[in-house]
């Protein structure tokens, strides 16, 4: 599952590298505006180990913004599963809240908290947590009739094992939701750290861009889409591993 995650991502950034250098000598660009293989190769080696440890930095502000917006989807869920005034009025705020695209919130995210790492763990949070919400508020929301009718015949049903049915009934979903909001909580990490933060790859992204260096950004998105790849092949073994032992 590893493996196929990496090569995937591989074939992937080959294939647009290749592009972009079929353009450059297609049009005959300098390697100014594209560069080419030696000079993205010599790019490379100069900047790799410093862009290793931003990328880093990145996903352990992502890792902690997923397990936020994982948590916080989950309580939204659980509490707004039942079709009554306060469930919907809890699925009614939680919606609104993403009414507001994240460049216009940003700026006063920054203003009120700086540039550190609260401000990047929020943006990132923020981005993650609404896909999650849809998919553990559906979950959460849709009945197992099959199950819950003996337990509640019986008297039996408290609120507790009916999440645990529904998460139980639905926890494919959960997991693959789970995995692929990693790549939000990257991609929101990296857009708070672009506008404004002092660290991590979106800034280097950001510096690389106001030197118009497209060999530096190249090689600080093959560090983020391989990172990236690694965590979501981790993710999805983890699923795995949760399933078999819950269905025990």
């Amino acid at each position: 599952m590893l493996h196929r995650r990496i090569y995937q991502f591989l074939l992937i950034y080959a294939l647009g590298l290749a592009g972009l250098l079929a353009i450059k000598y297609a049009v005959g660009l300098s390697d100014y505006v594209i560069p080419g293989a030696t000079a993205l190769w010599r790019t490379a080696g100069e900047v790799i180990g410093r862009y290793s440890g931003d990328v880093l930095d990145t996903l352990g502000v992502a890792v902690v913004g997923q397990v936020v917006s994982v948590l916080l989807a989950l309580t939204i869920g659980i509490l707004g599963r039942r079709t009554t005034w306060f469930g919907s009025f809890i699925k009614v705020a939680a919606y609104n809240v993403q009414a507001y695209p994240i460049v216009a919130i940003a700026p006063i995210i920054f203003i009120l908290l700086g540039d550190g790492f609260l401000s990047r763990l929020l943006i990132a949070a923020m981005i993650c947590y609404f896909p999650l919400l849809l998919a553990v508020v559906g979950i959460m929301s849709e009945p197992v009739p099959a199950v819950e009718h003996f337990y509640r015949q019986t008297g039996r049903m408290r609120w507790q094992l009916e999440v645990k049915i529904r998460a139980f009934e639905n926890l494919s979903k959960l997991t693959t939701v789970i995995a692929g909001s990693a790549t939000l909580a990257m991609a929101g990490t990296i857009v708070a750290e672009f506008i404004a933060a002092g660290a991590g790859i979106g800034y280097s992204i950001r510096i690389a861009l106001y030197q118009s260096d497209l060999a530096k950004i190249l090689v600080a998105l093959f560090m983020i889409g391989i990172t990236l790849s690694v965590y979501q092949g981790l993710l999805e073994w983890l699923g795995q591993v949760v399933k078999r032992v819950w269905a025990r």
